[in-house]
């Protein structure tokens, strides 16, 4: 008679551990300060973002990728040449974030590290393109320590 207990309280603990599960592996979260795109196995990337909280999903159908869209700082070091030719050791600080509503768009196109393959390449021709303009004296007497500029780029 015990072990008859015994054996259906292990077969509905085995059950209930299954069913927990499937049910842990549909739910995901998204932190704070970020967002998340759905990538479904049939229909590819969905155009819908989610934002904060804890999510639903078919489990190895779909696959939450989350995006950071905090402010985020990065330093480019750049090398270029002033108006008169000289050498230029400059480096950038700039604060980034991607635009939320645009973050399908930027997973198909680019990836998830959009900041890795974007930002070094406009940061250091813009760069280039704005220290190009004055000469080495006017960069030093005019230049201040810690100016911030803030850049849009264009969508």
């Amino acid at each position: 008679m015990a072990a008859k207990v015994f054996e259906s309280i292990g077969k509905f603990g085995l059950a209930l551990a299954v069913a927990g599960g499937v049910v842990n592996s549909a739910l995901y979260n998204v932190d704070d300060g970020h967002r998340a795109v759905i990538f479904d196995q049939f229909r590819g990337v969905q155009d819908v973002v989610v934002g904060e909280g804890t999510h639903f999903l078919i489990p190895w159908v779909q696959k939450p990728i989350i995006f950071d869209c905090c402010l985020q700082p990065r330093n480019v070091p750049v090398i270029t040449s002033s108006k008169d030719l000289q050498n230029v050791n400059i480096t950038l600080w700039i604060l980034f974030q991607p635009v939320a509503s645009q973050l399908p768009r930027i997973y198909t196109s680019i990836g998830e590290d959009y900041d890795e393959r974007v930002l070094p390449s406009i940061t250091t021709e813009i760069l280039k393109s704005v220290v190009a303009r004055f000469d080495a004296g006017e960069l030093i007497t005019y230049l201040p320590v810690g100016q911030s500029v803030l850049l849009q780029l264009p969508q």
